[in-house]
């Protein structure tokens, strides 16, 4: 899986809030099963 860092992030969202927004987000669409954008690893699953 990609590590990614707030940094790295910042450069596609520069607005924090908006970044944690996204973040949100993303993850409850994880929780209820939608497909992931990056492969699945055995690190912290």
């Amino acid at each position: 899986m990609a590590r990614l860092t707030v940094e790295d992030c910042i450069e596609r969202v520069p607005n924090r809030f908006e970044l944690v927004l996204i973040s949100a987000q993303r993850a409850r669409e994880l929780g209820t099963g939608v497909d992931m954008t990056v492969e699945r690893d055995n690190d912290k699953n």
